[in-house]
């Protein structure tokens, strides 16, 4: 068998060379910091004109000392076939690296790397315990409010901080803390974590939403008034990719009453190891005119007044105060291209629900948007527009105690993120 793996790697190599294929792919940081923890993603597409891919092996990433370096292969479009790869890299100041593509039989395939996203949507069954779910159709609000899923939400996490989207006609997002790295979704709203409102050794839930936009939640601006994107006709959940170097997940949405005009909308979202934030990606059918996509961040219990600010090619948004339900503080804030950014602003903190405009009577919700600083972003017709959603928690580090730590932390990302690794 030895003498078998040998020989093939030998034929393997010499093949390779004869087609005038080196097995090496190359990045650069062109920025002089540090950059850990850099996801970069090549569809099959860009990998095969630099490397050829034979057919029937699987592709091995290498660093220069031969460690393997952490990636998935992800099939995006559920064709039972991988299209992209996602490799999770480490950047010395204006580092190139160059990565060595070698090839397996399939033989302990994929290898083992340490989890450090994770992904979840799991439905209440008849015995109480929760069926994890790649595809799901929440019930609609039209005939009373149920709770069908754990934690009442679709979840996301990496190790650094955890995300929750409300899987019903409330539609807000929500926040984790989180003091220990470990992935901690799968067990929310079970006996082996405990009350998940309650401080413990991983953290809480530590953000009170009401009917705010919560930590990123979705609205259309129209007219200077915000439509929430909630009861809608049709709201579905489908996973894309779940793994140790990226989780990918699309809400979609159909029949939005935005002014009477039924739309449509996809919300992508990606989350990363080592980052306290969240790629999103929504896109609008139907978007009427001189329309905004608007996210924002809930304002209740805040002292201090939001801030806003440039930094390199991104409008920031944000907040800091002691307004977390620990009592302590936390720090939320949206980035949004510079190119593509609309209104910025306060809702009233009226609370539309005593007022008796109770959309969910069990959870004293109003559809209506109160108690949030938004930002908008120009509404093209079937065309994404991407924002990253910020949040840190200072319980979890010391720069997170400051308003001023927040932001320095929020400069350095938009600049990384206006100069991303190049693909050499």
């Amino acid at each position: 068998m030895m003498r078998f793996n040998l020989l093939f790697a030998f034929i393997l190599a010499i093949f390779l060379s004869s087609c005038g294929k080196q097995a090496i792919i190359s990045f650069q940081n062109s920025q002089n910091v540090d950059r850990p923890d850099e996801v970069i993603v090549l569809t099959k597409d860009e990998l095969s004109q630099k490397v050829l891919l034979p057919a029937g092996l699987m592709p091995l990433f290498k660093n220069a000392d031969n460690s393997l370096v952490p990636f998935q292969l992800d099939d995006m479009d559920n064709d039972g076939n991988w299209d992209e790869v996602a490799l999770l890299l480490n950047f010395a100041p204006n580092e190139t690296k160059e990565i060595v593509v070698e090839f397996s039989d399939g033989t302990n395939y994929p290898p083992k790397f340490e989890k450090r996203t994770n992904l979840r949507l799991g439905i209440t069954q008849e015995d109480g315990s929760f069926k994890e779910v790649d595809y799901y159709q929440a019930l609609p609000c039209d005939d009373g409010f149920e709770v069908i899923a754990q934690g009442e939400s679709v979840n996301w996490e990496n190790d650094k901080i955890g995300f929750r989207n409300y899987f019903d006609c409330r539609n807000v997002k929500d926040l984790f803390g989180k003091r220990l790295p470990e992935m901690i979704i799968d067990k929310i709203h079970t006996p082996e974590l405990g009350d998940y409102h309650k401080l413990a050794d991983w953290g809480m839930d530590v953000l009170h939403c009401g009917s705010s936009l919560g930590s990123g939640g979705i609205a259309l601006l129209k007219n200077d008034s915000l439509f929430r994107l909630g009861s809608t006709e049709v709201y579905e959940y489908q996973k894309l990719t779940e793994g140790p170097v990226r989780s990918v997940f699309e809400l979609r949405y159909e029949g939005w009453d935005v002014d009477g005009e039924l739309l449509e909308a996809v919300e992508k979202i990606t989350i990363y190891p080592g980052k306290y934030w969240f790629e999103s990606d929504v896109t609008v059918t139907g978007c009427p005119e001189g329309s905004q996509i608007v996210t924002g961040i809930v304002t209740s219990h805040m002292k201090r007044e939001p801030f806003a600010f440039e930094a390199a090619d991104f409008q920031v948004i944000g907040t800091h105060d002691v307004q977390s339900l620990n009592d302590d503080e936390l720090g939320m804030a949206v980035l949004v291209p510079l190119a593509e950014a609309g209104k910025i602003g306060r809702t009233t903190d009226i609370n539309f629900f005593r007022l008796g405009y109770e959309t969910v009577p069990e959870k004293g919700f109003s559809h209506i948007i109160s108690e949030t600083y938004y930002i908008g972003q120009k509404c093209t017709n079937n065309q994404p527009a991407k924002h990253y959603f910020f949040s840190v928690w200072g319980l979890d580090k010391d720069q997170w105690k400051t308003e001023e730590g927040f932001r320095k932390y929020l400069t350095e990302e938009a600049e990384k993120l206006s100069q991303e690794i190049r693909k050499l």
